[in-house]
Formats: structure tokens, sequence, C-alpha cells
């Protein structure tokens, strides 16, 4: 294909398109009007010989084409701001560049707070990203690198790409002060009887120590799902579940009434959370600067350990 023969411009539209579903909201967040907006969504039609959104009800979904097109769309558009954005030099205390970064909530509450100090300290005009790593973004790992600008994602789930270790963890159990049913340490005859609730649950969207469980002839009996870690003491307080919640979590968990954090009666596989980027951005200085910043963060966390036993 020759590119000189495409409008490039149509990339930016085709991206905030296929993200919003919606040409009202596309045009509220690119500033266009609607019409501006509807003249481009026809030309990237007849351009791809497809419709892209199609209506289903009172609403707009992608084609398959679409779909296949938007975690192309995103990575070619992370591509051409990064091209764009690099500069001969570079110096922390003037970059205005903004990184894009996937992770859990978990990991953001960990270290977001640490790593944005360390941002308002000695880069202020520097911008970090955060948006939460979905399953879809784990079960497509290569194309999420290529849209991004860092993964954050414990090992065992990606593969074979770049990647720096931040910090380790273990897991803790949580469960709600009420729960009549725990003394005070967990049995494994509680993790069989009670039930649960989980952090993502799926094939291929879970946590290593559900697998664990699993490992050692326990099949959780699974009430509810949530794919939030922060949300989950909530599902759990007031309740007979169970829960599974990582150490440098559970320590932020003072100030929350209704639950309390005990050891599980396993040894549970420790949890190595680490920062993945595509090769692209090996020797991209401002990207090894982003990168040291989440290590230096990391080795600043103290050593998780669980909260005690005692009832609140």
């Amino acid at each position: 294909m020759n590119l000189t023969n495409l409008d490039l411009n149509l990339l930016v539209p085709l991206d905030m398109l296929l993200r919003e579903k919606s040409v009202t909201r596309a045009a509220a967040r690119l500033g266009l009007s609607q019409p501006a907006l509807s003249s481009s969504l026809a030309r990237l039609r007849r351009h791809f010989g497809d419709q892209l959104l199609v209506r289903k009800g009172n609403a707009y979904e992608l084609t398959p084409l679409a779909a296949q097109l938007q975690p192309r769309a995103e990575a070619a558009l992370t591509g051409v701001r990064q091209a764009f954005s690099r500069h001969p030099g570079f110096d922390p205390a003037t970059s205005d560049r903004e990184f894009r970064i996937l992770g859990s909530d978990y990991v953001m509450a960990v270290l977001g707070g640490a790593v944005g100090a360390i941002l308002d300290e000695r880069a202020p005009g520097m911008r970090l990203r955060f948006e939460p790593a979905s399953p879809p973004v784990v079960d497509q790992a290569p194309e999420s690198l290529r849209g991004a600008d860092a993964v954050l994602l414990p090992h065992g789930f990606l593969h074979g790409a770049p990647h720096v270790d931040l910090f380790s963890d273990t897991w803790c159990c949580v469960v709600a002060t009420a729960n009549e049913q725990v003394g005070d340490a967990l049995t494994m005859d509680d993790l069989r009887k009670l039930p649960w609730v989980f952090t993502y649950l799926s094939a291929t969207a879970f946590t290593t120590v559900a697998r664990q469980l699993q490992a050692l002839g326990i099949e959780p009996r699974v009430t509810a799902v949530v794919e939030s870690f922060l949300a989950l003491p909530h599902l759990v307080a007031g309740t007979d579940r169970i829960g599974l919640i990582q150490g440098h979590l559970a320590a932020r968990l003072s100030g929350l009434d209704g639950v309390r954090v005990l050891p599980c009666p396993f040894e549970p596989v420790p949890l190595v959370e680490a920062l993945w980027w595509h090769p692209a951005h090996d020797d991209d200085p401002e990207h090894r600067w982003m990168r040291e910043v989440f290590s230096e963060a990391g080795r600043a966390l103290p050593s998780a350990a669980p909260r005690p036993a005692a009832r609140r």
C-alpha cells in the first residue's frame, strides 16, 4: 500500500470512533462538530468497505473488522505520538511527555503515589495516564504493548517482552469482622465451606493464588466476581465470603471497618510485580528514565506482611 495516497488525518477520528462507539461522544472528545466527524466516518467506511459502527437498539457496536482495527489504530496513533515527541536532548525537568501505563488498581494504589511524588519533584511537566489492564489487554498482550508505553503485571501473564521487576508481595485472606464462622485463624476447611469473592474469573483472567487453591484440591464456591482489588473488601464486609488480597494493599485497609486480614492457611505463591514494555522503547531515553522512576518507587516499598489477625 502506498502511504502517500492515504489521508493519515483519519487516524485520529478512527481511533476515537472505535473507542467511543458513538459519533456524538467521539466528536465531543475531539472538539469537532458531529457533521464533521460523520464526514470522516463516511470516508473511513469507503476506505475499508465496511460499516465499522452498526446500530443495535439505542447504541452502536463495532463490526468484526472494526474490533480487529481497534488495537491496531490505538497502537498506530501511539507510535505517531512517540515519533513526534522525540527531542535531540532529554531533560526531565523540562519534559512534557505523557506516558500511558496499563495496570490493575492494586499496583496503581501501591505505586502511584510514590511515582507521582518523584515526577512532581523532578519532572513537573511530565504526565502519567493510568488505565486499567482489563482481561482483553492481557489476552492481547503483544498488541497492548504496542499501544501503551508500559503494562504493569505480575509474572505469569507476559513472556518474552523486556521488563523490570518492581517489588514482590504476598497474599492474605480477607474476612468480615462479623463472620462468626471464622475464628482467630482460617483453616483449609473454611476455604472449602465458605463462599468466595474473586478478582477476575475466566480462562485467561485470574490470580495465580486462585489457581493454587485448585492445585491444593479446593474448588472455591465463588458467589461474587469483581475486576477490582480495591473493591474486593467491600464485597466481603458484612458477609460470610472470603477474599484474597495482596499484602501491600492489605496494609492500606487500616481505615476500613468491617473486615480483618488473616494469613492464608497455606503457603501462597509469591507475587512479583513487573513493568513490561515493547522492545521499540528499549533505547528511548525518556522511557528509560520513566522505567527507573518506577523501579525507584518499587525499591522504596516496605516489606509486605499480613496485618494482625485480631478482631476489630
